[in-house]
C-alpha cells in the first residue's frame, strides 16, 4: 500500500448544519470562547475561530445548508461528537461556567485523545450536538526500578 504524499497535521475545521444560527453563535462564542473569523451571508456560512481550528456554522435554510437535506433533529444528528482540546482543565471551574450558562452537562471521565489519556467532559450545544472538552494527558509519575528511574 502506498503512503500518501502528505502527513495529516490536525483537524482544520468542522462544519455543523444548524437550525438556529444566533443561538449556536451565542453558545460557541459566549460559552466556549470562539470568535467570529468570517461571515459569508450570501452562501449561509459563519466561520468561528476555535484555537488553531475553525467551526463552521451553516444554517439549514441557507444556500449551503439546503444542499445537505433535512435539518438534524432527534432522529438524526450531524455528527457523533466534536472534541475540543482545552487548557487548563480545571473541572470545578469548567462545570461552574457551563452551569452558569444553562448548558446541558454530560458525563465526565478519563478518555483517550490525540495527546493521550486525560480528563474529558461531555456537554451539549443548543441543538443537541455533543461536545467533548478534552484536557491534557494525565501526567504519570516515573517508576523506580532497581535504583534507576524509568518513564512509566
Amino acid at each position: 500500500m502506498n503512503k500518501p504524499p502528505f502527513q495529516l497535521q490536525r483537524i482544520d475545521h468542522v462544519v455543523l448544519r444548524v437550525r438556529d444560527l444566533a443561538a449556536m453563535q451565542a453558545f460557541y462564542c459566549g460559552v466556549l470562547g470562539c470568535t467570529v473569523e468570517r461571515r459569508q451571508d450570501g452562501i449561509g456560512l459563519l466561520q468561528l475561530r476555535a484555537g488553531d481550528s475553525l467551526i463552521d456554522l451553516v444554517p439549514v435554510d441557507g444556500k449551503l445548508g439546503r444542499m445537505g437535506g433535512a435539518a438534524p433533529g432527534a432522529e438524526g444528528r450531524n455528527l457523533d461528537h466534536l472534541c475540543l482540546s482545552v487548557a487548563p482543565f480545571e473541572l470545578d471551574a469548567i462545570l461552574a461556567h457551563l452551569q452558569a450558562h444553562g448548558v446541558r452537562i454530560g458525563e465526565f471521565g478519563s478518555r483517550y485523545g490525540a495527546e493521550g489519556e486525560g480528563p474529558s467532559q461531555y456537554l451539549s450545544d443548543p441543538e443537541g450536538n455533543v461536545i467533548e472538552l478534552k484536557g491534557p494527558p494525565a501526567k504519570v509519575a516515573p517508576i523506580e526500578r532497581a535504583g534507576r528511574i524509568d518513564p512509566a
